[in-house]
């Protein structure tokens, strides 16, 4: 009797300590909290990359970092996971879905296999030779509106669409024509529509993983490979080929997700506070990333004989036509969701280049 008069205020405080430690993980993890209940702060957020330190990925995460941490008052803490210290692209978003991660970069290069209808951007000579309209695209809540179903269907919440930048090819011969692609082994994407891309041209297309195309490079089990300028310099692939060619065939474009139950259940002043965050670093990234891959072509042509091809019109026009069956293509593989979606992209970029052209007219 007296050893259990001892211990029970112990135990009572025992109990209201682990039931303590039990709200704040949850916090933690960005569940919604009792009503009433504020949420123990400082709440950690985790964010995984598709790229490495340096990238487009990492100073959008970076901005996106001060950006919320600034907005919340250093009531949310953002912990970035550059690639590799997690996993492939595909493990990241399978990471995202399960909340393990509470944000992620998913490219369309994986993502089409699961969610077709985001395979519209591996399309080629699909988007706009305006830089700033396909900013003005690649922001609009109407696009953003046309995924919002697919991605929910693999419980993802898509929260931006983060341009990185004009695709380039590399290998040790110009690439000017379809022709030069006959039989030119490239490594493209995991998705098959980016590879149906380059079948297009008469290519074989090898799907290797980003983290080994440096290898295959050197050891000429790929001819060529596709990327935008910065990661060309980042991952050194212009260390074992020697020719850039720039023809902008269609932008890099990565999506920004979280797990859908995880966001519909942040209390509301923590999800008001991701939206303004996101909302902050948007253009913020846009800019970044063009002087990212403007300052890494300086960097390749410094220092190294690397021969760099600019397509004219009349040859980015060949490619064009070329590319033209893949979006049949892109329509059986999604039907008339994708349709909508192929339709109303054709539809937002003539009505933003419009704008542009009477802008410029009336300024003048």
């Amino acid at each position: 009797m007296r050893f259990t008069s001892l211990w029970l205020p112990f135990l009572a405080t025992l109990v209201l300590t682990l039931a303590g430690c039990s709200d704040g993980d949850s916090s933690s993890a960005g569940n919604a909290t009792p009503e009433n209940t504020p949420p123990d702060y400082p709440v950690t957020w985790r964010f995984a990359l598709e790229e490495i330190e340096g990238s487009v990925q990492h100073a959008y995460a970076l901005a996106l970092k001060e950006s919320i941490e600034d907005v919340s008052a250093g009531r949310i803490e953002l912990d970035i996971f550059p690639y590799g210290s997690l996993g492939t692209s595909a493990q990241l978003t399978e990471l995202a879905k399960n909340g393990s991660v509470n944000l992620a970069f998913a490219s369309p290069g994986h993502l089409a296999d699961q969610i077709p209808e985001v395979g519209v951007f591996t399309l080629h000579f699909l988007l706009s030779d305006n830089s700033e309209v396909n900013r003005q695209l690649l922001a609009s809540p109407e696009l953003l509106a046309l995924f919002e179903t697919p991605y929910a269907s693999r419980n993802l919440k898509l929260l931006a669409f983060v341009p990185e930048g004009w695709i380039a090819w590399t290998a040790n011969q110009p690439l000017r024509t379809p022709g030069d692609f006959r039989d030119l082994r490239i490594r493209t994407m995991t998705s098959d529509m980016a590879a149906a891309s380059y079948r297009a041209y008469g290519a074989k297309p090898e799907q290797t993983p980003f983290s080994q195309v440096y290898t295959d490079l050197q050891l000429r089990k790929i001819d060529a490979q596709a990327n935008p300028v910065f990661a060309i310099e980042e991952m050194g692939f212009y260390e074992v080929q020697n020719t850039l060619t720039i023809a902008r065939p269609t932008q890099f474009v990565a999506s920004l997700v979280t797990n859908g139950d995880w966001y519909r259940e942040l209390p509301q002043k923590q999800q008001q506070w991701l939206d303004d965050a996101l909302d902050e670093v948007a253009e913020k990234a846009w800019r970044t990333q063009e002087n990212l891959n403007q300052a890494r072509l300086k960097t390749m042509q410094e220092g190294r004989q690397l021969n760099v091809v600019r397509l004219t019109d009349t040859e980015r026009a060949a490619f064009a036509e070329a590319s033209q069956p893949v979006r049949q293509t892109y329509i059986e593989a999604t039907g008339d969701r994708g349709r909508e979606i192929l339709k109303r992209i054709g539809q937002l970029i003539k009505t933003l280049e419009t704008e542009a052209e009477n802008s410029n007219r009336s300024s003048d």
